[in-house]
């Protein structure tokens, strides 16, 4: 008679599916960052071209105004802030993934994409949260370099508590709508294979009807109505406006409801254009 075998020692409990679904989304969001963090010639870089931008915005700025004490409606204060709050803005987007080859159009040229289609994750919901990371990555980078300007005096601070909580709504709403605007032109890689084009011209008119390269203000009556037609200059127009007080946050329910259907035709867009790009892509024979 043998005595019967010890029954196995219990491991430890799985940990239920939320949390290892937030483990999973915290991991593939910080890629980026860990990818900029961990190399300090890259954060160095990163640092000393942000401040090199800033330093030339506040000297082109300052010097268009030295002759003109108001111009399009905004005094030398509001044009130097809603110049230089524009270039910090412009981090948000977190750290370049073309520099590091990590761009969709990389891994489709190189055929890295078919890996998306391996993991126990959706490529969508994959590149989403990439996004998120980098967006939190580029905040940290925004509101700290935003600290240091205001505190040096080279920007003002909100028109009042109002329009920085109308700042606040709008640059939520408008960030989510220039990543539609981005993934559509990264889906657009799976039909081209080359999106430089493409890239290149959506950047230029993203720069240009959003006002980054000089406020909406200063162009003509037809100019801003066009752009008014378009959706970006929801992404850094209206929240800059907003902040300088140059516009009314009495308009805030209007403009968050203009980016709001934005953000409801670019998603549907975006729906069509994943599943169109998944039926592209073929891995082991499914």
């Amino acid at each position: 008679m043998t005595a019967p075998a010890p029954a196995p020692a219990p491991g430890p409990a799985p940990a239920p599916a939320s949390v290892s679904e937030l483990g999973r989304a915290w991991r593939v969001a910080r890629t980026s960052a860990l990818y900029e963090v961990l190399q300090p010639g890259r954060l160095i870089g990163a640092l000393a071209q942000l401040a090199t931008q800033v330093f030339l915005v506040w000297c082109l700025w300052t010097a268009l105004y030295e002759v003109v004490p108001i111009s399009a409606g905004l005094d030398q204060g509001q044009a130097v802030t809603y110049a230089v709050v524009g270039a910090l803005y412009a981090r948000l987007r977190g750290p370049d993934r073309v520099a590091a080859r990590d761009t969709v159009l990389h891994h489709v040229r190189q055929g890295s994409v078919v890996y998306w289609y391996l993991r126990p994750l959706a490529p969508r919901s994959y590149h989403w949260m990439r996004a998120v990371g980098d967006q939190a990555y580029g905040l940290a980078w925004t509101a700290a370099a935003f600290v240091v300007v205001l505190g040096l005096g080279v920007v003002q601070p909100p028109a009042s508590g109002a329009a920085l909580a109308a700042f606040a709504v709008t640059t939520a709403l408008g960030q989510v709508v220039l990543y539609q605007l981005l993934a559509l032109v990264d889906v657009a890689c799976f039909w081209t294979i080359n999106n430089g084009g493409v890239r290149a011209i959506v950047a230029f008119a993203q720069n240009l009807f959003a006002g980054a390269i000089a406020p909406l203000w200063f162009f003509p009556g037809w100019f801003q109505t066009l752009s008014g037609w378009l959706p970006f200059q929801t992404t850094l127009h209206v929240p800059l406006s907003f902040y300088i007080g140059r516009i009314s946050t009495d308009q805030l329910g209007r403009d968050a409801a203009v980016q709001v259907v934005w953000i409801a035709a670019l998603g549907v867009l975006l729906h069509l254009a994943w599943k169109r790009a998944d039926a592209q892509v073929v891995v082991q024979g499914g």
